[in-house]
């Protein structure tokens, strides 16, 4: 087994038994019944694509030319927030509405649950595309840390829907899920290697999700960061990359649970956690 030391962090490789620091927030289920949002795009089965960059301010990735240049054709929130530090529990807290008050990276089997099992209880399709993973994703490798991958905390098991990076480009061409969420690896994702290097990625990346039929018919793209470097007040970029805009840019103060509530809104399913009270970013989007 390779070792699960990367980029100066340690953290184990296999489930353990939960435990938290900090006071956990609220629970990923529902507290009522639950009753999917009415919107055009959950009727037409419209397609949601998510990317999620690593540790970087907003001023530094907007410095950057392809994100730019995204920023500039399509919208930016300027004023977005990751909800914590370190990595894990702002994934967390984008996938189930809560941090459940974990302040570190270290692996821990979750209550079952997340927006995967919502998603895959609701018959909606979905898959999270892992960069450098190799075997199952409760390992890490050089390129892949587990930690950057949310759905693999719920249940302490690895989905089925969690695949290699190397699947998208025949499911953009083919039959694409109604969510792809990509997870770069640890030098693409800016975590391990310049900022530059990781918009490099997006520019590789970004144009076959724009050319593919699942986008151009009322998709969106969501780009954003998990956090910014520790410098600041944990403003970073988000982009909304969609065929269909009203405006460009939005100031409405958004966070990653306004992200997670987005996402369930779009695809018909109700809102997890904290992402019930959170305002969806919906002031950029047609329809």
């Amino acid at each position: 087994m390779l070792p699960a030391v990367l980029a100066g962090c340690s953290f184990p490789v296999r489930p353990g038994t939960v435990t938290t620091t900090g006071t956990p927030e609220a629970a990923s289920t529902p507290s009522s019944q639950p009753s999917a949002p009415a919107s055009a795009e959950a009727a037409l089965g419209a397609h949601v694509f998510v990317i999620v960059m690593e540790n970087t301010t907003y001023d530094q990735a907007l410095a950057q030319p392809f994100t730019r240049s995204l920023a500039d054709q399509y919208a930016l929130a300027s004023n977005y927030h990751a909800v914590s530090h370190p990595s894990l529990p702002n994934y967390l807290a984008m996938t189930a509405g809560s941090t459940f008050g974990i302040r570190d990276d270290s692996y821990r089997a979750l209550p079952p649950g997340g927006l995967g099992a919502q998603l895959t209880q609701a018959g909606v399709s979905w898959k999270a595309y892992a960069e450098g993973m190799a075997g199952d994703c409760l390992t890490n490798t050089p390129r892949y840390a587990v930690k950057h991958n949310p759905f693999a905390f719920y249940g302490g098991a690895c989905p089925a829907n969690v695949v290699a990076m190397d699947q998208l480009a025949g499911d953009l061409a083919g039959t694409t899920p109604r969510l792809s969420w990509l997870i770069p690896d640890l030098c693409h994702d800016g975590h391990d290697c310049p900022a530059a290097t990781a918009d490099g990625w997006l520019a590789a990346t970004v144009p076959a999700i724009l050319a593919s039929p699942a986008w151009k018919a009322g998709g969106v793209l969501f780009i954003t960061w998990d956090e910014d470097d520790g410098s600041g007040d944990n403003h970073v970029a988000t982009l909304v990359v969609a065929p269909r805009l009203t405006t460009h840019t939005t100031a409405v103060a958004y966070d990653h649970y306004s992200l997670l509530a987005t996402i369930e809104d779009r695809l018909g399913v109700y809102r997890l956690g904290l992402a019930a009270s959170a305002t969806a970013i919906t002031d950029v989007l047609a329809g």
